[in-house]
C-alpha cells in the first residue's frame, strides 16, 4: 500500500480517537475508552507504516494539520464547540500549510 494511504488512514484512525476521547469523560466510559485506546493503537501502527516512504516531517506536517482541522470540525459538530473567526482563519492557514507542502515542495515523495 502506498504510504499516503497508510497516512490517510493513520490520520482517520486518530480523529476517531480524538474525538471518542472526548466522548470517554476521562476514561470512565467503556465503550469510548476502548474505541479511544484501539484508535490511536491503529494509528500509530498506520502512521509508522507511511514512514517508510513519507519523509517524516512532511508526514508529520499533514497527520497534524489534517487531523486539526478534521478534530476541530466534529467538536463543531458532535460536541457544540463554538468556532470564532480567527479559529476559523488559523484551521485556513494550517489547511493552506498542508497544501503548499503537497503541492510545491521537493521533499514530498
Amino acid at each position: 500500500m502506498n504510504g499516503y494511504a497508510w497516512l490517510g488512514i493513520a490520520i482517520l484512525a486518530e480523529v476517531i480517537a480524538t474525538t471518542a476521547l472526548k466522548a470517554s469523560d476521562g476514561f470512565s466510559r467503556l465503550i469510548p475508552s476502548l474505541i479511544t485506546v484501539t484508535g490511536y493503537g491503529v494509528a500509530f501502527f498506520c502512521l509508522s507504516h507511511s514512514m517508510r516512504t513519507v519523509p517524516v516531517g512532511i508526514g508529520y506536517a499533514i497527520w497534524s494539520g489534517i487531523g486539526i482541522v478534521l478534530i476541530t470540525l466534529l467538536a463543531w459538530l458532535l460536541f457544540k464547540q463554538k468556532l470564532d473567526l480567527p479559529a476559523v482563519l488559523g484551521m485556513g492557514m494550517i489547511l493552506a500549510g498542508v497544501l503548499v507542502i503537497n503541492l510545491y515542495s521537493k521533499a514530498v515523495v
